[in-house]
């Protein structure tokens, strides 16, 4: 097994642990040192009353890609700050949301997530974000 397929093992089972994601059906499809590639299928039950896609699941995958990212690096890690900005409506059949790691340090990692449509990589993004997150302790057991 090379570094990138143990790295993208151990981030879905880090996402398997997730209820939320586990609801949302969530998908890690690449991970590497700095960087994740999370995929999100539409469902009705997403919608906000207009139809788009709601920002507090925005806010959520945004949050999530940060995390995942800088646990590419840093290990366990938990946020202390996020913010989003959302830049049109955010409505596809497959949504992609890229997180990388700006800078890691040893008391917090900075990222940055882009919340897109999957079937258009290079299309104007949906919402962006940014976090700092924190190492965390590894869990004894």
């Amino acid at each position: 097994m090379n570094d990138h397929t143990a790295l993208l093992n151990r981030i879905r089972q880090v996402s398997a642990l997730a209820p939320f994601n586990q609801w949302l059906d969530l998908r890690v499809e690449h991970a590497e040192a700095g960087q994740v590639i999370l995929r999100l299928d539409w469902r009705d039950d997403f919608a906000q009353y207009n139809g788009h896609l709601h920002a507090a699941l925005i806010g959520g995958l945004i949050d999530t890609a940060c995390g995942f990212a800088a646990g590419t690096v840093a290990g366990n890690v938990t946020a202390s700050q996020f913010s989003v900005r959302c830049l049109r409506p955010a409505v596809a059949r497959t949504f992609r949301v890229t997180g990388r790691v700006v800078k890691a340090g040893k008391r917090q990692v900075f990222a940055s997530a882009t919340l897109g449509d999957w079937d258009d990589e290079n299309g104007e993004p949906f919402a962006v974000g940014d976090a700092v997150l924190v190492p965390l302790p590894e869990r004894a057991g």
